[in-house]
């Protein structure tokens, strides 16, 4: 489903929660033929109804049917553990948005409803989830729970990261990933969202992302740029001041003079980090901020049927 049909009626972050279900609601409806089997199941099985028992869980569309009455059973354990992990180092806060501009358009605002849409789809399949947020320091940990309270809370740290002003954080990517993975010692799905500002692909970022799968874990990689900027170095051909938001390094130059080489590399680099993803068996997802949510959701999906 694409986002642009939102914008119109949401734009602040005040309104995550009612956003995500939006996104979660317009893709389910577009799957007319779901190929992810169970996707639907809500509930274990009918049982009949003992007099005595809550009224909460009777099927009234089956009692009108077979004037019988029925409860549906839940299942009491959740089907997958997930845990999501959001960098928030100041690199995520860029592009700066202007007045009016939606708060998913800039990397951290697409991670953070891009994680809201997917709580809310493990929410309405009964799964768990946990959250930790990073930057230069281990900013936030929850770990996998499926109560309502639990994804509430979630959803506020969320908006948080949102609200928080914007100050210099550089990102120590490595250090906090090895931390999040001692920490996880059941079995789950790790879905990570970052720009992967790290200046080169190296044996020690992937070590870390090797510890994220010990104890059999699935790790997801989405890697969040602003296409026009930052792959195409889509700029005008007048002098400009390019500051590195995380060390404050300033760069004048002309854009059009190094766009081709910039290019260049940035193809190497993604090239380089799909490869190394591919080797260590690690999904590897490359999402462009404000574009549609299908692709988030559908990769979910997928790879929950392989998880299983």
């Amino acid at each position: 489903m694409k986002i642009e049909q939102e914008k119109e009626l949401i734009s602040g972050f005040k309104h995550l929660e009612i956003l995500a279900n939006q996104v979660v609601e317009g893709f389910i409806s577009g799957m007319h033929k779901s190929p992810f089997h169970g996707f639907s199941a809500e509930f274990a099985e009918h049982k009949v109804y003992n007099k005595g028992e809550s009224t909460k869980h009777i099927d009234w569309k089956l009692f009108a049917k077979t004037d019988r009455l029925y409860t549906k059973r839940y299942e009491e354990e959740t089907n997958l553990r997930c845990h999501l992990i959001v960098d928030n180092s100041s690199s995520m806060h860029y592009p700066v948005l202007k007045s009016g501009q939606p708060f998913y358009e800039s990397k951290i605002g697409f991670s953070v409803l891009a994680s809201a849409v997917l709580m809310n789809l493990l929410k309405k399949q009964r799964d768990a989830v946990g959250l930790s947020v990073f930057s230069d320091h281990y900013e936030y940990y929850a770990p996998e729970k499926g109560s309502d309270r639990h994804h509430r809370m979630l959803l506020s740290i969320l908006e948080g990261v949102l609200e928080q002003p914007k100050v210099a954080k550089r990102t120590d990517t490595i250090t906090y990933l090895h931390q999040i993975a001692e920490k996880m010692h059941r079995r789950s799905m790790i879905i990570l969202f970052t720009d992967m500002f790290q200046g080169e692909v190296h044996e020690k970022l992937f070590s870390a992302l090797q510890h994220l799968k010990h104890n059999k874990h699935k790790v997801v990689v989405f890697h969040v740029v602003d296409e026009a900027t930052e792959l195409q170095f889509n700029f005008d051909n007048h002098p400009r001041k390019f500051i590195d938001v995380e060390s404050g390094e300033v760069v004048n130059l002309f854009a059009e003079n190094v766009q081709k080489e910039y290019e260049k590399r940035v193809e190497s680099y993604f090239k380089d980090l799909a490869m190394a993803c591919a080797q260590n068996k690690i999904k590897y997802v490359p999402v462009n901020v404000g574009a549609d949510f299908e692709k988030i959701l559908t990769t979910y999906l997928v790879e929950k049927q392989m998880f299983g």
